[in-house]
């Protein structure tokens, strides 16, 4: 994909909409489009990653080994919204495994090019980090709002269970 299209496609994802056009292009300068097929691994659970992947299309599903129950399913994430923040924030090892749920393409950023790009931009990595806070607190409402789901069905499933019989 050529770079123009890089910035376009960026541009378009409400993930960036705050950024300016110069640091957006910065961005496409990094950015490598990757395709994966309905099934494909964009990362497997404790693995190291460097990158931080923005998903441009398709959707992809996190899930998590849960010992006793296997890998289950936590979150559904489609165009716009990043996966791999892990890379960004911490050690790089991955919290959960990524799989495309169908044809997916995503922005790979490699996550030492962007550290080097702030450090030279200060604005820019504050600019970005503000971007990925708020992607981060959308991501804990929507693990809240979950919980509060499963609480519920399971305080119903008591509550089924605690009736007297008779």
């Amino acid at each position: 994909m050529a770079l123009e299209d890089i910035y376009k496609n960026l541009s378009e994802l409400g993930l960036f909409s705050k950024l300016p056009e110069t640091m957006l292009r910065q961005l496409a300068q990094l950015a490598e489009l990757r395709s994966y097929g309905a099934g494909g691994l964009l990362f497997h659970e404790g693995a190291h990653c460097a990158e931080l992947f923005v998903l441009q299309r398709g959707k992809v599903q996190l899930q998590m080994r849960v010992p006793g129950r296997g890998c289950i399913p936590i979150l559904t994430l489609g165009p716009g919204q990043l996966v791999a923040w892990s890379a960004m924030l911490g050690t790089g090892e991955m919290t959960t495994s990524a799989t495309a749920l169908e044809e997916t393409s995503a922005f790979a950023l490699p996550v030492s090019k962007l550290k080097e790009l702030f450090e030279q931009d200060h604005e820019f990595g504050y600019r970005f980090m503000e971007q990925l806070a708020n992607a981060l607190a959308r991501r804990l409402v929507a693990t809240r709002l979950q919980l509060l789901d499963l609480c519920s069905t399971d305080a119903q499933q008591i509550s089924v269970k605690e009736e007297p019989h008779g």
